[in-house]
């Protein structure tokens, strides 16, 4: 091979080392690039991400509601998940477990107690991880308990509203040894957050002061206990004494400027030693019409039964000869007019009684029953300070 060939074939030989090298090096830098990509599209995008699932993210996971009804949301976190599956630590079967799909949460309800939720993730290859979410439920005590009530003779009509009282309420009327209290479940309030209930009815024997308890159940172990006292009434009735225990002798009211009220018997002696009276006061500029109101009738009063007497005594001391007491029987069953009876004093400084008969009036049908009783003094003026005294309102025959 001369000089010339020589040279030829080397560099021949060179072209092909140099693309040899070429070859070799995109190659490499090939599969460099399948490897990144595989890096990416597979680990990244296939593989939960379970870097943000730590107990910093329990607050994110596991949100407890605040108004003692138990509900907790639970909303499983992650990226590149198929679905979650989350075991609730309470309850038992179907109710124990359930399925979330990714972007979704689930709601359910505990008692106060400590709870671990447990939450297993699957990823697109079902691979599957788990953790655990410790935590307690504890119900706060019920806040702004109030009461309200109404009464009707012996009976009672109970009503209370509080916050947080989603366990309900116990009840107690205060009128047996040992009482058990009656539960009520509250009706919840979303706009104002109250638990409430209203016309629990309640009938006494008798008259007299009863404590009433309420207690706002939380749910749990908290709870919050109002009590009142309330005052039970025997229905008003004839005789009128001013003195005897369970009567209401502030029931109905006045007109005109009088003012009335129960006052020790400021002249015990003669016909009344009583030792409560009705002091009634005319004051100076007092309407002559001026007088006093009370409902006689069911159920707070008993009506006034004609036929138990036609005749209505009343006891009276008065400072004054000659001034008139009006006795006046209103609301008759009947449907009769009013009827009213004038009777004068006759004696000045000491107790009397004045007599006032319905039944010679001759115009009061048998069977009749009034539901008000009047009382008026000196109606042919306006008053000027007057002050008597009246007890002992009684109906004979």
């Amino acid at each position: 091979m001369n000089l010339m060939g020589q040279n030829l074939y080397k560099t021949q030989v060179i072209k092909i080392k140099i693309m040899r090298n070429f070859k070799i090096f995109f190659g490499s830098l090939f599969l460099m690039l399948f490897m990144v990509s595989c890096d990416i599209e597979g680990i990244n995008n296939d593989t939960p991400d379970l870097s943000s699932i730590s107990a910093d993210n329990l607050n994110k996971v596991i949100d407890i509601s605040k108004d003692n009804t138990g509900r907790v949301k639970i909303t499983p976190i992650g990226e590149g998940v198929a679905k979650f599956l989350v075991e609730f630590g309470h309850g038992t079967g179907v109710a124990a477990s359930a399925v979330v799909l990714p972007g979704s949460s689930i709601t359910h309800v505990y008692p106060e107690g400590t709870y671990t939720v447990s939450i297993t993730t699957y990823d697109m290859a079902g691979n599957q991880t788990k953790k655990t979410y410790p935590f307690t439920i504890t119900y706060v005590a019920p806040t702004d308990v109030v009461l309200n009530s109404n009464l009707a003779a012996y009976t009672l009509n109970l009503g209370a509203k509080a916050k947080y009282a989603a366990g309900g309420f116990l009840v107690y009327f205060g009128d047996v040894a040992n009482e058990v209290g009656t539960k009520v479940q509250g009706t919840l309030n979303s706009a104002t957050g109250e638990y409430s209930f209203a016309d629990l009815s309640h009938t006494y024997a008798k008259g007299g002061d009863y404590t009433i308890k309420v207690v706002a159940l939380s749910g749990g172990a908290a709870f919050t206990t109002s009590t009142t006292t309330i005052t039970i009434f025997d229905p008003y009735t004839l005789p009128i004494t001013y003195e005897t225990p369970g009567q209401n002798y502030t029931i109905g009211g006045t007109f005109g400027g009088v003012n009335v009220g129960v006052v020790n018997n400021p002249f015990p002696g003669g016909i009344n030693t009583s030792t409560k009276v009705w002091q009634y006061t005319k004051t100076v500029g007092a309407a002559s019409w001026s007088g006093t109101w009370t409902p006689m009738s069911s159920p707070n009063s008993v009506p006034i039964n004609i036929d138990n007497g036609g005749k209505i005594k009343v006891m009276v001391y008065s400072t004054e000869v000659g001034k008139k007491v009006n006795v006046e029987l209103e609301q008759a069953t009947t449907g009769i007019s009013n009827q009213v009876l004038k009777a004068a004093t006759t004696v000045a400084n000491q107790w009397e009684e004045l007599t006032f008969d319905f039944g010679a009036l001759g115009t009061i049908p048998a069977g009749t029953e009034f539901k008000q009783l009047v009382f008026r003094y000196n109606d042919s003026a306006d008053g000027v300070g007057e002050v008597i005294y009246i007890d002992n309102v009684r109906q004979t025959n």
